[in-house]
């Protein structure tokens, strides 16, 4: 049957439509009655209208489940976007495209996150649909409600943004909310369509809201109900670790490198001892170490964080290249080779960045990220210890070893590194007291005469 070339307002507009055409007829009227259309497009008036008998009926008599309309619309489009989840079963059923796309590229999917329809999105996403979409559309957060929008969430016309930071990269974004300076963590208006996206910003939302500790970067606020996405945290003046290593261009003094270990530490720590679930961060780098006006560093970016039950042991990656990137260069073995993990991945990473402090230059610095990780993955492979053990305090590096064991089970736990960490400061600041006043000393003996240059 031949397709109308009619354009016919039969519900809601398409997710995509530009904007000047949604909600208002683009053609000869607005229809009220199915007689009054031929056999394809009456499929698509009573799609819209949730009429699943006379939906059955006509699918029956031999309309084909995919006619479309002017605009490439289906009737699964029109069902998507009105929430007529028994239609849409049906439709389905019957063999309707789920991939279908319209002139603008929409899927009955987007239709239906559009609208908010829960329902449908989750019917959809069970038959393996793909969302293929990638232009304008509603916050996936967006509620139906003012009264439901949370405490959290901030208005986008009170920020005004200043500049990228780090220069060069758009993850971070340097702004100002009612004159105070933010950092904006934003999600790009086309990736909204991505599932994973939507969901990984979910994720990160819901977990910042929970967290409160001196050494993690502290959440201001968040953008849902409008795009894109944002994410406002507390705005760290001295920038992270890594841009700090870089800068210097030559390793920390032993006492400041241990100084610096325990607030990553204690950081950690709190996040794996939270309850109910502890919290496995994953992506624990110098660039998401940051430092705050005292210099003390804070734990950040947890768009890969993963919450661990208690009554779970490990958790599992089974998307490879998840975490690929800068990132590998300090990521766990057994979360490079996609098998089940716990904390102890964090411990691993710990290890590293421990070790660079001392040494002054990132782990395996000549390989790139992916080698490295591989490295320490398939051929059991560490950084070496390359600047005198003068500058290593007593146990120190058998501690960094330990961190790095191939083995998680022997790695320590960040409860027990902070102890040993104190133990190391402690004797570190002896030592120098120690040899302040030997110095002292001498130079009284020098200014005395009892002692000759």
């Amino acid at each position: 049957m031949a397709t109308s070339k009619q354009r016919f307002v039969l519900g809601r507009q398409s997710s995509l439509a530009p904007e000047e055409s949604s909600g208002s007829s683009t053609s000869d009227g607005e229809l009220t009655s199915a007689e009054q259309l031929d056999q394809a497009i009456q499929l698509l008036y009573l799609a819209s209208k949730g009429d699943v008998d006379g939906v059955k009926c006509l699918l029956d008599s031999g309309v084909d489940v995919n006619s479309k309309d002017f605009d490439g619309r289906t009737a699964l489009h029109l069902a998507a976007c009105e929430g007529q989840k028994e239609v849409v079963e049906l439709l389905v059923h019957k063999g309707a495209d789920v991939n279908a796309t319209d002139r603008w590229g929409s899927t009955p999917l987007a239709d239906a996150r559009h609208y908010n329809n829960t329902d449908v999105c989750r019917f959809l996403e069970s038959c393996g649909t793909k969302n293929t979409a990638r232009s304008r559309i509603k916050a996936p957060l967006e509620l139906l409600s003012t009264k439901d929008i949370p405490d959290y969430e901030i208005n986008p016309a009170e920020i005004k943004e200043i500049s990228n930071y780090p220069e060069g990269k758009d993850t971070y974004i340097l702004a100002e909310w009612r004159g105070t300076k933010v950092f904006l963590k934003k999600i790009c208006q086309d990736v909204l369509v991505d599932d994973h996206a939507i969901n990984a910003f979910k994720d990160e939302l819901s977990l910042l809201l929970q967290l409160r500790h001196p050494n993690v970067v502290q959440f201001l606020g968040a953008v849902t109900q409008s795009t894109p996405l944002t994410i406002i945290i507390e705005y760290l003046p001295k920038g992270n670790l890594h841009d700090y290593m870089k800068g210097i261009g030559r390793p920390l003094k032993p006492v400041k490198a241990v100084k610096l270990a325990l607030d990553i530490a204690r950081g950690m720590n709190y996040l794996h001892e939270r309850k109910p679930d502890a919290i496995i961060h994953r992506n624990l780098t110098p660039s998401n170490l940051w430092r705050d006006k005292a210099c003390h560093l804070k734990v950040g970016e947890f768009g890969f964080s993963k919450r661990l039950n208690m009554a779970s042991d490990s958790v599992r990656e089974t998307e490879e290249g998840l975490l690929s990137g800068s990132s590998c260069r300090y990521m766990a073995p057994e979360l490079f080779r996609l098998e089940a993990h716990d904390r102890k991945v964090d411990v691993f990473s710990f290890g590293l960045i421990l070790q660079e402090m001392i040494e002054g230059s990132p782990p395996l610095v000549d390989q790139s990220p992916e080698e490295a990780a591989a490295a320490y993955a398939h051929r059991d492979l560490r950084p070496p210890f390359k600047v005198k053990s003068k500058y290593y305090p007593t146990g120190l590096k058998e501690l960094i070893e330990e961190c790095w064991d191939k083995d998680p089970k022997k790695r320590p736990s960040f409860a027990k590194i902070i102890i040993r960490l104190e133990t190391i400061k402690r004797e570190c600041t002896e030592k120098r007291s120690f040899q302040r006043f030997i110095t002292h000393i001498k130079y009284s003996k020098l200014l005395t005469g009892e002692e000759s240059i």
